[in-house]
């Protein structure tokens, strides 16, 4: 599988062409909205979030809610769209005024403005700062609702949460299984597990916009149920792992990637690093902990896929960083766009959504690429053929 973003932040809408999902999938909107509308909460949100209320619109690939195996696209509409229609329009300028009102001459500390505006030769760099908002994650998002949809026919399940916040961690995480911690973290304005330290990343978030500016964190995808062997140790381009730490780092702001105990693993024996493995006829092979995060050799080991992606702060802050001018040279405050003070609990939901793209999409590959019903059956084959081994 694979898909195709387009759109710009305040451009018309944001569209995504999705090829490969197999015949006979269930979709609705209503499975995508919902993933939408997680991702546009969290504590520490801007305006924008209010302007906007994401909902998709299923243009081709489903009929009567089953997809075709054709390709399927999505689109979400901006609604804040229609102040930015003289700015932002396809058709050529006959009156400069709002060029010029709206020209960016002065690149934002941190983000793509200045190195992308030298990549296309763009002396207004809102043809940079448009496409590089982490507002395409909208339908990064709807891409992986897909994907999520694929993997629950199969019995797998994802979840995501925020571990830490300006250095504040969650340090009670000790849920009993995936569907308690969604339903706590859901309802957690910081998307947290941990009640007491979801007010101490709160109170965090209120202190760094008051002082207009900005915190990060790190959020932690897991996922259950998928079976050993997904991936591949022949090739590097095709280690599962290797695929979902780019695809997290790919995201907007995020920084670092690591799988179970992570960088840990640097400071610990091999012995309190490598997770033994055992065997009993009612589970077959599993192991005794899970301190890789469900990789060994680039393949899935059948134990919970957990990842974890850094994000930094935010650069946009209303107490802006120096910058230079490229028209003058001359030295200024860097301008400010609508912005957050604090993102990560809504990055969750994007991490969430590119770790289930690429499981899926390994999945599809390695099972079956056509027929849903076809992946189910081959993917309960390798189950039992597994545990049987």
């Amino acid at each position: 599988m694979r898909y195709l973003t387009a759109g710009e932040s305040h451009g018309p809408q944001l569209t995504t062409i999705i090829e490969g999902v197999p015949a006979g999938l269930t979709l609705l909107a209503e499975h995508i909205n919902e993933d939408l509308a997680r991702r546009q909460k969290g504590y520490g949100r801007g305006r924008r979030m209010q302007i906007e209320k994401d909902e998709v619109k299923i243009l081709s690939g489903v009929r009567h809610g089953k997809t075709l195996g054709s390709p399927i696209t999505l689109v979400v509409e901006n609604r804040d769209w229609k102040h930015w229609i003289n700015i932002m329009g396809v058709e050529p300028l006959s009156d400069e005024t709002e060029e010029v009102k709206r020209k960016v001459t002065r690149p934002r500390p941190g983000h793509a403005d200045l190195n992308g505006a030298i990549k296309y030769g763009h002396r207004d760099m809102r043809n940079v700062l448009e496409r590089s908002s982490a507002r395409e994650t909208t339908v990064r998002v709807a891409a992986g609702a897909v994907a999520k949809r694929i993997l629950s026919e199969l019995g797998i399940r994802v979840a995501s949460h925020v571990v830490e916040i300006g250095g504040i961690k969650a340090e009670h995480t000790a849920y009993t299984s995936l569907e308690q911690l969604q339903q706590v973290t859901e309802q957690s304005p910081v998307r947290c597990f941990d009640a007491e330290a979801e007010k101490k990343m709160m109170a965090a978030i209120d202190e760094a916009k008051e002082k207009g500016d900005s915190i990060g964190g790190v959020v932690e995808v897991i996922v259950e149920g998928v079976p050993a062997g997904v991936g591949s140790y022949v090739h590097y381009d095709r280690k599962l792992d290797a695929k979902i730490a780019a695809a997290v780092v790919s995201i907007n702001a995020f920084k670092g990637v690591e799988f179970g105990i992570g960088f840990e693993a640097a400071r610990r024996f091999g012995s309190d690093v490598h997770d033994e493995i055992v065997w009993s006829p009612e589970t077959g092979y599993t192991r005794k902990t899970n301190r890789l995060g469900g990789f060994e050799g680039g393949m899935t080991t059948g134990m919970p896929i957990v990842v974890r992606g850094v994000m930094k702060p935010i650069p946009t802050l209303y107490k802006p960083l120096m910058s230079v001018d490229i028209e003058t040279k001359e030295p200024f405050a860097a301008s400010i766009e609508r912005s957050d003070s604090c993102a990560v609990p809504a990055a969750s939901v994007v991490a969430e959504a590119v770790v289930a793209w690429e499981i899926a999409n390994a999945i599809v590959e390695q099972f079956g690429q056509d027929r849903l019903d076809l992946i189910i059956e081959n993917v309960e084959h390798m189950r039992r053929y597994a545990k049987e081994f």
